[in-house]
C-alpha cells in the first residue's frame, strides 16, 4: 500500500490492531484489510522464577501493553505523519494455558503461573485417566486440579478463571470470553458442539463435589467463542489502559482472544487437515490439523483446536531457545572483548551461518537445553548442559549445529509418536519464530529434526500479532459466509516461500545426534539431583 493511502487508512481508523503476549516480547502490529503490515511496536519482558513458580507480574503486563501501543503509535507518526487513534478492529492474545485465578471482585488470588511450569504432574495424570483424554500439565484445569489436591486455600475463592490472553480481554472489553483454541488449553472442547466437553465437564465436577466448594466448573470457565464472531468492544477504561495518554478511542470491536498456538496457526495459514505449524522461540511446538482422531490419548501430546474449531495435535517443548541465546550472549560477549562490533541481528545471523559448515552430526559434541522442566521427557525440573568427550571435534562450527539440534530433540520426540506410531500425515510445515530468523539455517535444521519440508510465510516475521490482527481483521469482513480457511487463503496462500526439503546428510548426522542426546539424559537426571 502507497504511503498516502495508508496514512488516509490509519487516520479514518480503518487499520486493524493486533497485541500480543509472548514470553520475552508484547509485540503490537497495524494492518491494513488485506493484511499488509502498516506498522509495528514492542516491549521486551522476562518471565522470573519465585517461590518455584514460573510467573510475570501482571503489572508488568499493563506497563508493557502502555510500552508496547507507545512504540507502535510512534512508528506510526514516524512512517506517516498521523497519529494512532482509532481502529477498524483489535485483537489480544497471549502465550498459551497457565492459570490466572481471580475472585469475585477481579483480585488476583494467587501469582499468575505461566505455560512454563511442569508442576503438576499429579493432577494431570489423574485427569487424563479420568476423562481418557490427555491433559498436559500446562493446561489450566491441571493447575487447577493441583491447587484443589494439594489444598491450596484459594481455590474455594474462586470466581474467574482463565488464562493471559483472557484476563486481558476481560480488563479491556468486560467480557470473559476466550477464542476456540485458547479455550481448548483451559479444558478439552466438543469438536461438534464448539463448547465444553459437557461429559468431561460432569466427570470434573462429579470428582470434586465432596470438597465443599461454591462453584462449579461452569461456574467459573469462560465463554468458548469462534473465530469471526464479536467479542465485546474496548472499553473507555480498557482504551486508557491500552494508552494512558488517552488519545485511543473507545468502541473498537474486538475477536475472540487466543493464545499463541492459535495466532500461530492463523499467521501460517496452517488450518486445514494435513497442513501444520511449528513455532520456535522460548519453547517450540508443532500443530498438526488432524484428518482423524489419535488411537488413544497420548499423555505426550496435546490435542487442541482451531480457532475455527477443527482438531489438531501439538508436540510442545518448553526448551528451545533459552539457552541458545544464553549461549549467543557468551560468544557475542567474548567478540566484543576484541574490539567486534555489531547488531544482535548480524551476530546471530553469521553464528548461525557457521552451524552449516559443521559436520552432520555436530562432531560428538552435544547439548541438554533444559532450562525448565521438560514434559515431553519426563523432566520436572532442568539444567543446561554441554558434554562432550576429549577426542571430539569442539569447534565453532560444531558448537553452534550442537545448540541448534539440541533446541528440536525434545519436540522430535514428541513427533515419533504422531508420526511414526500415529500415523499422522502432514504434507508440510510452515514455521514461525525467532529461530527462522536466520531462515535458510532455521529452515535446514529443522527440516532435519522434523524430517518434513519446512516453508516460512513471508509475514510470519510478525508472529503471533499479526495472526492476531489477521484474526481481528476476520471479525469484519465483508463476506460473512467466508470459512476462515477461505479467508486466509486469500491473504497469505501466494505469500509462503519455497519449502526446504531435509538433505540426507543432515537427516543422518541429526540421527546420530538424538542418539547422543538420548544417551545423556542419564546425566540431565543427576545434575537435576546434585545441582540444588
Amino acid at each position: 500500500m502507497r504511503k498516502e493511502a495508508a496514512a488516509e487508512l490509519i487516520a479514518r481508523g480503518q487499520a486493524v490492531l493486533g497485541i500480543e503476549f509472548g514470553s520475552t516480547r508484547i509485540k503490537g502490529v497495524l494492518i491494513d484489510r488485506e493484511g499488509e503490515n502498516l506498522a509495528s511496536g514492542s516491549h521486551g519482558w522476562e518471565n522470573r522464577l519465585e517461590g518455584g513458580i514460573w510467573t510475570y507480574g501482571l503489572d508488568e503486563a499493563w506497563a508493557g501493553l502502555a510500552s508496547c501501543y507507545a512504540s507502535l503509535a510512534e512508528d506510526v507518526r514516524r512512517r506517516y505523519g498521523v497519529p494512532l487513534a482509532k481502529a477498524a478492529a483489535c485483537g489480544f492474545s497471549g502465550m498459551m494455558h497457565g492459570y490466572v485465578a481471580l475472585g469475585k471482585d477481579g483480585e488476583l488470588l494467587t501469582p499468575f503461573r505461566t505455560w512454563r511450569n511442569n508442576i503438576t504432574g499429579e493432577a494431570a495424570a489423574k485427569l487424563t485417566g479420568l476423562f481418557d483424554f490427555a491433559i498436559p500439565q500446562r493446561w489450566t484445569i491441571a493447575h487447577l486440579y493441583q491447587s484443589i489436591l494439594d489444598g491450596q486455600d484459594h481455590v474455594k475463592d474462586i470466581a474467574y478463571l482463565t488464562t493471559l490472553a483472557g484476563y486481558v480481554h476481560w480488563k479491556l472489553t468486560g467480557r470473559f470470553v476466550l477464542g476456540l483454541d485458547e479455550a481448548s488449553g483451559v479444558f478439552p472442547i466438543d469438536t461438534a458442539t464448539l463448547g465444553y466437553d459437557e461429559a468431561m465437564v460432569r466427570k470434573f465436577d462429579a470428582a470434586v463435589a465432596g470438597r465443599g466448594y461454591p462453584w462449579k466448573l461452569r461456574d467459573i470457565l469462560p465463554e468458548v467463542l469462534p473465530a469471526g464472531a464479536e467479542a465485546g468492544r474496548l472499553s473507555a477504561a480498557g482504551a486508557r489502559l491500552v494508552d494512558p495518554t488517552g488519545a485511543l478511542a473507545a468502541g473498537i470491536p474486538c475477536c475472540p482472544p487466543e493464545g499463541d498456538a492459535g495466532t500461530g496457526m492463523v499467521a501460517t495459514n496452517s488450518v486445514r487437515p494435513r497442513t501444520g505449524n511449528v513455532s520456535a522461540g522460548t519453547s517450540v511446538f508443532a500443530m498438526l490439523v488432524l484428518e482423524k482422531g489419535l488411537s488413544r490419548a497420548r499423555p505426550e501430546i496435546d490435542i487442541v483446536v482451531t480457532p475455527d474449531g477443527k482438531s489438531v495435535a501439538m508436540a510442545h517443548s518448553n526448551n528451545c531457545s533459552s539457552d541458545l541465546d544464553a549461549w549467543m550472549s557468551v560468544l557475542g560477549g567474548a567478540a566484543r572483548l576484541l574490539g567486534a562490533d555489531f547488531t544482535t541481528d548480524e551476530l546471530y545471523g553469521r553464528v548461525f551461518r557457521a552451524a552449516l559448515g559443521g559436520e552432520g552430526d555436530a562432531g560428538g559434541l552435544v547439548h541438554v537445553s533444559y532450562v525448565s522442566g521438560e514434559h515431553l521427557t519426563g523432566f520436572a525440573e532442568g539444567r543446561p548442559l554441554f558434554v562432550r568427550k576429549p577426542g571430539d571435534s569442539f569447534t565453532v562450527e560444531n558448537l553452534v549445529r550442537s545448540l541448534l539440534y539440541s533446541s528440536l530433540c525434545a519436540l522430535r520426540i514428541g513427533l515419533d509418536i504422531l508420526v511414526k506410531e500415529e500415523g499422522v500425515q502432514v504434507d508440510e510445515i510452515r514455521g514461525h519464530g525467532g529461530f527462522f530468523k536466520t531462515a535458510e539455517v532455521g529452515q535446514r535444521v529443522m527440516a532435519a529434526a522434523t524430517g518434513i519440508p519446512v516453508s516460512i510465510p513471508a509475514s510470519a516475521g510478525e508472529g503471533g500479532a499479526w495472526g492476531m490482527a489477521l484474526l481481528a481483521a476476520f471479525l469484519i469482513r465483508e463476506d460473512k459466509a467466508q470459512a476462515l480457511p477461505e479467508y486466509l487463503d486469500s491473504k497469505i496462500a501466494g505469500s509462503v516461500g519455497a519449502p526446504c526439503r531435509p538433505l540426507p546428510e543432515d537427516l543422518a548426522g541429526f540421527e546420530a545426534y538424538l542418539g547422543r542426546y538420548r544417551g545423556c539424559l542419564a546425566i540431565e537426571t543427576a545434575a537435576v539431583a546434585a545441582l540444588r
